[in-house]
């Protein structure tokens, strides 16, 4: 652990110290409360807007049916990321930093590389959304120097750590959730937007697709769930840690993405664009208050990636993180996912509902065996020194029956898929229903819990022999 003393700044927050390490129960200042502010405030942004457009903009669902399918995804797949986060309290360590117990001290390292991924793929888009919203009011004003200026404002927040970004979302989950309710209420108001359109239809494939979408959104949080539930004391317990996050993260996902519905209704081309044009200056207003705090929302997601950053760094260079590995490591992402950002301002929704697809694929294994192996294999029982043990301690460098069963469950989506690269074979004949997701979380669970089962069998064979022989 850390031996650097605690350091508290002239301002009113803490300078993070602890980093990758275990959270002492002396430093765990977080609460139910800051807890779901956190996951209501990081959903308070025009990204999910964004997102919830896809449904009746994208896939041309009545409004009434893209809110059907919003909530479903949204209350499915949340339930996943809410059991990782209830593992917070009482391991105190950063989610994928857990992964070490599932597939090893230098397997992990291929899962963090994959969330590091995830979380620099939503900064960068979530710089895009924010300029898109900027754009809306000062079409003039320089996309570059936009997506630069909100990109500083994320890294500074996220070189000061977890106590000024838990705050900041406190504050800014009540500014938001205003912003979004005014808007909403006018929105509702209005029948040239409420008013079915004639293009509007229902279809299987758009239905389930939004569905997909929801759960990949929910499920896209649990590799960092536990990043920010390890801050409540131990004493706190699961049960909290879950409730905060499920219902932080169901309320705000469904609210913001609802008046995505009625913007992607409005104006299928340029969601954000329908707020300007419908509410005049109120909507202006909101869009202003969405691109500042996208910026500020930001933090969070670069906060996660150089968690993950960090990990893979110490698990392959045995580095040891210092305070000064984690900023300059924070300056270089955040400059790192900017560039992708300046770059990535073309085509934005296509490469975004790609990517949310690809997510899911790659998440869905590893969630069945971390879920598996916490609440069934293990009950919660951890040695979490041996996690920082280089040797791997008794969980190993390399864990086979981890690594294999993620493989065999990624393999089992395949022929499911419907990716704008490939398409399974088995996707047709289902009407191009996306379940690869759900045969994935099967598939890789049955396979984990079968895997550690005859591996326990093989150890206690020798046991039993000497039992007879005596």
């Amino acid at each position: 652990m850390s031996q650097e003393p605690p350091v508290v700044t002239q301002t009113f927050v803490r300078f993070e110290q602890q980093h990758i390490m275990p959270i002492p129960e002396n430093e765990r200042t977080g609460t139910n409360w800051s807890l779901f502010a956190i996951w209501v405030g990081l959903n308070m942004m025009p990204l999910t807007v964004v997102t919830g457009a896809v449904a009746s903009g994208a896939y041309g669902l009545p409004i009434g049916w893209s809110i059907v399918a919003i909530l479903a995804g949204n209350v499915i797949g949340a339930f996943g990321s809410a059991l990782h986060a209830s593992q917070g309290p009482h391991l105190g360590i950063p989610q994928m930093l857990q992964a070490r117990a599932q597939f090893g001290y230098l397997g992990a390292s291929l899962f963090a590389l994959i969330a590091f991924v995830m979380f620099m793929g939503f900064f960068a888009s979530i710089l895009i959304v924010a300029k898109d919203a900027l754009a809306a009011v000062f079409p003039e004003f320089d996309g570059t120097v936009a997506i630069l200026a909100f990109a500083a404002i994320g890294i500074v927040l996220c070189v000061f750590g977890y106590d000024l970004l838990r705050k900041t979302m406190v504050w800014l989950s009540i500014v938001i959730a205003i912003a979004v309710t005014v808007s909403m209420i006018l929105f509702w108001t209005k029948p040239e937007v409420t008013s079915q359109r004639a293009e509007a239809v229902f279809t299987f494939e758009g239905f389930f697709a939004m569905l997909a979408i929801g759960i990949v959104w929910q499920l896209a949080y649990a590799p960092y769930v536990s990043d920010y539930s390890r801050y409540l004391p131990k004493t706190t317990g699961p049960k909290t840690a879950f409730w905060s996050t499920y219902l932080g993260l169901v309320v705000s996902s469904v609210f913001v993405m609802t008046l995505g519905v009625l913007l992607g209704a409005a104006n299928p081309e340029n969601p954000l664009a329908a707020l300007g044009d419908f509410l005049g200056p109120v909507g202006m207003i909101v869009l202003i208050v969405f691109a500042v705090s996208s910026a500020l929302i930001n933090g969070v997601e670069l906060y996660s990636a150089v968690m993950n950053a960090l990990t893979v760094m110490q698990s392959n260079f045995t580095t040891v993180i210092t305070s000064a590995t984690r900023v300059w490591t924070t300056i270089a992402c955040g400059v790192l996912a900017t560039l992708i950002a300046i770059l990535g301002q073309g085509d934005f929704m296509t490469m975004f509902e790609s990517f949310l697809t690809l997510l899911l694929y790659v998440l869905i294994p590893w969630s069945a065996i971390n879920l598996a192996d916490y609440f069934i294999v293990q009950k919660g029982h951890y040695a979490v020194a041996d996690l920082f043990d280089p040797t791997g301690g008794r969980y190993g460098k390399w864990n086979a029956v981890g690594l294999a069963s993620y493989g065999i469950g990624l393999l089992s989506q395949v022929p499911f898929m419907i990716t704008p690269l490939f398409t399974g074979p088995l996707a047709a004949p289902l009407q191009g229903i996306d379940i690869a997701w759900l045969v994935g979380f099967a598939v890789t669970a049955a396979v984990y819990l079968l895997l550690v089962r005859r591996r326990a069998g093989r150890r206690a064979l020798p046991a039993e022999r000497e039992t007879a022989a005596a």
